[in-house]
Order: C-alpha cells, then sequence, then structure tokens
C-alpha cells in the first residue's frame, strides 16, 4: 500500500511540471507549445499551402505543428535553436513518410542566412518578433507569403493604422513593405505551458514588386518623427542630435555634387523652410500614413537632405 501512494505522488508531481517528452521548456527563450489540434489545423488551412511548396518553420519545438505541415506541402525546413527540440523533433518524424520531406537548421534565425522557401510559418518569442518581421521582409527572393504568430500587443501594432492608439513606426515600415492581416486570436491556455500573455496570428503579404524607394532612407526619415509621435514634425526635426546627422549628411551630399555652401548657411533654418514649404511642420507623425511620408521623403531629399 505505501509504494502505491508513492507511485501516486509521484505521478501528480511529473504531471504539474512543464514537460514533455521528457523536456523542460524554457519560458525565458519563449519556447511555449502551441498543443491544441483545432488551433494547429486552422492555422495550416489559413496558410493556403500547395503540394509542391517549401515551407521554412520557425521554432518547430516538438513538432505539432511540423508534422501537419510535413503532410502538406514538398518540403518543410524547420530552424530550431534548442538541440533538445531538434532530437525530439527528428525522434519523432523518423521512419515515417514524411522524413525525407523536413530538413532542420539548428541555430540563431536572426544570424542565418535564410533558404529559399514559398511560405513561412512561425511561433515567435517577443524578444525576435520585430527584427525577424524586417530580416523576413528584406528577405530575397521574394516568397508568398508568412503566417505568424505573436503576442497579441505586437499583432496589433503590425496591423494598426494612422491615428490609433498603437499606430508606430513597426505599424508603417511593416505596411509599407507587405501586406498585412490578422487571421485569428490564440489564448493562452491553447499552449504548453501557458505563457503570461494572449497571441494573435497574423498574415503577411510581400508586395512584389516592392516600392521604388531606398528602404535605409524611408527608415531614416520614420525612425526620427516617430520618436516622439504626438510631437509636430517641426519639433521632431529642430532637435540637436537630428540637425548635426541632417547636417553631416547634407555636406557630404554638397561635396559629393560640388555644391558651394554659404559661410552663414544654418541647417536648422533649411530643414524648418522645407517643412513649411510642404506643410509638414505642423504634421504628426501619429496621423501620417505611407503617402504622407513617402511626400516628405521626396521633398527632403529634393533639396539634398538624406537620412540614410
Amino acid at each position: 500500500m505505501p509504494k502505491l501512494k508513492a507511485e501516486k505522488k509521484s505521478r501528480k508531481h511529473t504531471e504539474s511540471q512543464p514537460y514533455q517528452q521528457g523536456l523542460r521548456f524554457q519560458t525565458e527563450h519563449g519556447q511555449h507549445i502551441l498543443k491544441n489540434p483545432l488551433i494547429i489545423t486552422s492555422l495550416v488551412e489559413k496558410t493556403g499551402l500547395r503540394s509542391t511548396d517549401t515551407v521554412l518553420e520557425i521554432g518547430p519545438g516538438t513538432g505539432n505543428l511540423t508534422v501537419k505541415l510535413l503532410e502538406a506541402t514538398k518540403k518543410v525546413i524547420a530552424c530550431e535553436l534548442d538541440p533538445r527540440m531538434v532530437a525530439e523533433l527528428q525522434k519523432r518524424v523518423q521512419g515515417t513518410p514524411q522524413a525525407s520531406k523536413l530538413s532542420v537548421m539548428v541555430g540563431d534565425v536572426l544570424k542565418t542566412d535564410l533558404p529559399f522557401f514559398d511560405v513561412c510559418v512561425a511561433n515567435l518569442p517577443y524578444q525576435i518578433s520585430s527584427p525577424f518581421v524586417f530580416k523576413l521582409l528584406l528577405h530575397r527572393p521574394f516568397f508568398r507569403c508568412a503566417v505568424l504568430m505573436f503576442q497579441r500587443e505586437f499583432a496589433q501594432r503590425l496591423i494598426a493604422k494612422p491615428g490609433d492608439k498603437l499606430y508606430c513606426r513597426l505599424s508603417i515600415n511593416t505596411q509599407l513593405l507587405a501586406r498585412v492581416d490578422h487571421l485569428m486570436k490564440v489564448g493562452k491556455n491553447n499552449f504548453r505551458p501557458p505563457p503570461k500573455v494572449e497571441s494573435s496570428v497574423v498574415r503577411i503579404e510581400p508586395k512584389n514588386p516592392p516600392p521604388p524607394i531606398n528602404f535605409k532612407e524611408w527608415d531614416g526619415l520614420v525612425r526620427i518623427a516617430f520618436v516622439r509621435k504626438n510631437k509636430t514634425l517641426g519639433a521632431c526635426f529642430s532637435s540637436k542630435p537630428v540637425t548635426e546627422m541632417l547636417e553631416k549628411n547634407y555636406k557630404i551630399h554638397c561635396s559629393l555634387n560640388h555644391v558651394m555652401l554659404d559661410a552663414d548657411f544654418n541647417i536648422k533654418e533649411k530643414i524648418n523652410q522645407i517643412l513649411v514649404d510642404g506643410g509638414y511642420d505642423k504634421m504628426r507623425a501619429r496621423t501620417m500614413d505611407i503617402d504622407d511620408f513617402l511626400g516628405l521623403l521626396n521633398v527632403f531629399n529634393s533639396q539634398g537632405i538624406h537620412f540614410a
């Protein structure tokens, strides 16, 4: 009898721990495994996969989603940082018809050159969400779409419109390069172990061809405007760090184009005049759309002011 009690206690202890197949999940690294089969099936359906597709999956974990992707596509390239998860994933498909369709990349996706793929699927930890989105959007050759799961607030930032509380540099930069749609909400109890926040799935479809602008220039401009998105552009562009940076860039531009500067040249006055003449001085980043920023970048560039 005492032995039976000991076994029962031991089993209860095991079930209360965040283990799967003997693994302890590293929640500090964003390891929350999607466990609900209905959510997994819905996610695969919304991806619109074709039997000829190559899928890039970021953070496959123990392979709950990977198995479904393998059944629906020609090839899955799974990128995983944790060698323990890689071993579990390979063990899971070993000896199955899908084993030959799985390729595993071990390492940090932010430090890895992305391979060719048609569709990307990922359940991303918050700390790499933003850099990964831009790594993806600047990746060539173009892919068809990405279906990505993020923390709810991050997803809301991606789809936010001018005037929304969460509208930010991330919003406008993403929407410049891609169409972004919210697909579904995913509650925290659909994960093992449950995270502290709710999640959402978004679909990102890159614009092909991309807008014909220098993205570094664009981002340099947008970064200045969104540092204080509620202030007027006149105030944003009059700060000392900004005027010093733009003066340096302008002098390089003049040197390369054999333009002589007046002895009393004042970069602050020039910037303010450009903003006033274009009708931008009283505008605020929080209510400006892509066309507003494209116009602003154009008037600055036409006057020799550059941001890259």
